[in-house]
C-alpha cells in the first residue's frame, strides 16, 4: 500500500473514530481542547508509523490505544509536577500510590461520550458560527481547511473560531455531561439547529459558483444519524433525519449537466434516490411512533414526504402541504414559513390566493434583503399575466442573491418577462416554468 493510500485510510478512520476518541479523552481530562490535542497526536503517529508497519487490523482501536498512552504520560507529568511543587512548598505530601488510575478511566466504556461531545460543541454559550465550526471539527473530524472551503471563508477565520470556542467553553466551565430536563431540551435544540444549518448550506449554497455542496449534506446526514442512534426516544431528532434524508434524495436531480439549478417542478424524478427516500420515510415513521406531537423538523419532513410520494408535480397533495405549513406556522411563527405557505397555497388554490399571502410579507423586517420573497412574488405575478411586475421582482431577487448560479436563473426569468417575450405568458400559458414549490426546507422556491 502506497503512502497516499495509507493517508486515505488514516483520513477515513479519523472521520469514523474521532468523535468517540475525543469524547472518551474529554470525559477523563475535562478539557475538550486537551482531548483534541491528544487525539491529533495519535493521528500524527498513525501518519508516521502506518506507512512502515502497515495499517493495523483494528485501526480505530490502535488510535484509541495510542491516544490513551499519550494521555497517561501527560497526566503523570502533571501529577509529578504538582507533587514536586507541593513538596517544595511544604504544603502537602503526595504518596506514590495516590496516583489516579488513568488507564482504567480511559478503558471505561461510556456510551454517552459522543453525545456529551455533541452537546458541548453546540453549547448555547458559543456563537452560531463557532458551534458549526467546532461541531464539524470535533464530531465530524473535518480539518480547518475543509470547513473553510465548505463555507467559503478564510482558513484563519475558522481556526480562530475554533480556538475561541474552546476558550469560551473553558472560561464558562461548561461541564462534560448530558444535561437533564429542560436543559437537555434546550441544548438538543441547539444541536439540531447546527446540523440543519450545515445541511442547508450544502443543499442550497448561500454564495459562490456552486448551486449545491453535496459533501456538506452528507456530513450533516452522518451527524444526524449518529445523534438519532444516541437519542432514540427524541421525535425531533428522527424528524430532522427524515427531512435531510428525503431532501438529500433529490441532490442529483437538482443540478443540470452544466451545473445549472434544476428546480423541483422541472426535476427528473427517476433520478431521485429511492433508498434515501425509504430511509427518510422510515425515520418519519419513527418520529411519529414516539407518541409525541410532531415538532418543526418532523412537520417539514412530512411536507417533504408529500413530494417524495408523488410521481409527478400534478399528483402532489398540495392541500395537505398547505395545511402542514399552516400547522408549522402556528408552532413556530416565521415570515419564511409564511412565504413557503404562500407557494403551497398558490399550488392548491391558485396564484391569486398565494400572492395575497406573499404581499402581506413585503413589510416584514426579517425578509428585508431576502431574495426569495421577490422571487416568489415574481413567479406568482407571472402566472397571473402581470409580466412587467414579474420582471421587476425577478431583477430585484437577482440583485439580492449571492449565489452565481441562482443569479443567472433569476436574470433569465426576468428576461423571459420582457416586452419581447410577453406574448403567451400568463395563466395557463406555456411560458417559463415556475420555481419549485416548497419541499420542507426553510428556503422556498427550491
Amino acid at each position: 500500500m502506497t503512502t497516499v493510500d495509507v493517508r486515505r485510510v488514516v483520513d477515513a478512520v479519523w472521520r469514523m473514530e474521532s468523535a468517540r476518541l475525543i469524547g472518551a479523552l474529554a470525559r477523563v481530562t475535562g478539557d475538550v481542547g486537551l482531548a483534541e490535542e491528544l487525539g491529533q497526536d495519535a493521528l500524527v503517529a498513525a501518519l508516521e508509523q502506518w506507512p512502515q508497519t502497515g495499517v493495523p487490523d483494528r485501526p480505530g482501536a490502535w488510535l484509541m490505544a495510542t491516544a490513551k498512552h499519550r494521555a497517561i504520560d501527560t497526566f503523570r507529568r502533571a501529577e509529578r509536577l504538582r507533587a514536586r511543587t507541593a513538596e517544595l512548598g511544604r504544603a502537602l505530601e503526595v504518596a506514590q500510590n495516590d496516583e489516579p488510575d488513568w488507564a482504567a478511566a480511559l478503558d471505561e466504556v461510556v456510551e454517552d461520550d459522543v453525545l456529551r461531545l455533541v452537546l458541548m460543541s453546540c453549547h448555547p454559550v458559543l456563537s452560531r458560527e463557532a458551534r458549526v465550526a467546532l461541531t464539524l471539527r470535533l464530531v465530524g473530524g473535518l480539518t480547518t481547511d475543509e470547513i473553510a472551503r465548505a463555507f467559503l471563508v478564510p482558513e484563519a477565520t475558522v481556526a480562530q473560531r475554533i480556538v475561541r470556542a474552546k476558550r469560551t467553553l473553558g472560561a464558562a466551565k461548561v461541564p462534560f455531561e448530558v444535561p437533564a430536563g429542560p436543559d437537555f431540551t434546550a441544548r438538543l435544540s441547539s444541536v439540531l439547529e447546527v446540523i440543519y444549518l450545515v445541511f442547508n448550506e450544502g443543499y442550497a449554497a448561500t454564495a459562490g459558483e456552486d448551486w449545491t455542496r453535496p459533501e456538506l449534506c452528507h456530513e450533516a446526514l452522518r451527524l444526524g444519524r449518529i445523534l438519532a442512534a444516541l437519542t432514540p426516544a427524541e421525535a425531533e431528532v428522527h424528524g430532522l433525519v427524515a427531512l435531510m434524508e428525503i431532501q438529500a434524495s433529490r441532490l442529483r436531480a437538482r443540478v443540470g449537466a452544466d451545473g445549472e439549478p434544476v428546480l423541483l417542478t422541472d426535476q427528473d424524478r427517476s433520478r431521485w434516490d429511492r433508498v434515501l427516500i425509504g430511509r427518510g420515510l422510515a425515520a418519519l415513521a419513527r418520529a411519529e411512533g414516539t407518541g409525541r406531537s410532531l415538532g418543526p423538523y418532523a412537520l417539514q419532513a412530512a411536507i417533504a414526504a408529500c413530494h417524495a410520494r408523488a410521481r409527478t408535480v400534478e399528483e402532489t397533495d398540495w392541500p395537505r402541504i398547505a395545511a402542514l405549513y399552516e400547522a408549522l406556522a402556528e408552532l413556530v411563527p416565521s415570515p419564511v414559513v409564511e412565504l413557503n405557505r404562500a407557494v403551497a397555497v398558490s399550488r392548491a388554490y391558485g396564484p391569486a390566493a398565494g400572492l395575497e399571502l406573499a404581499d402581506a410579507l413585503t413589510e416584514a423586517p426579517a425578509l428585508r434583503g431576502y431574495h426569495l420573497l421577490p422571487s416568489v412574488r415574481g413567479d406568482l405575478l407571472e402566472q397571473l399575466g402581470r409580466s412587467a411586475e414579474a420582471r421587476a421582482e425577478f431583477e430585484q431577487a437577482a440583485a439580492m442573491t449571492r449565489n452565481e448560479r441562482e443569479r443567472a436563473l433569476l436574470r433569465s426569468r426576468a428576461a423571459a418577462n420582457g416586452p419581447e417575450n410577453r406574448r403567451g405568458i400568463g395563466s395557463g400559458s406555456a411560458g417559463p416554468r415556475a420555481p419549485a414549490p416548497p419541499d420542507g426546507s426553510p428556503t422556498p422556491s427550491r
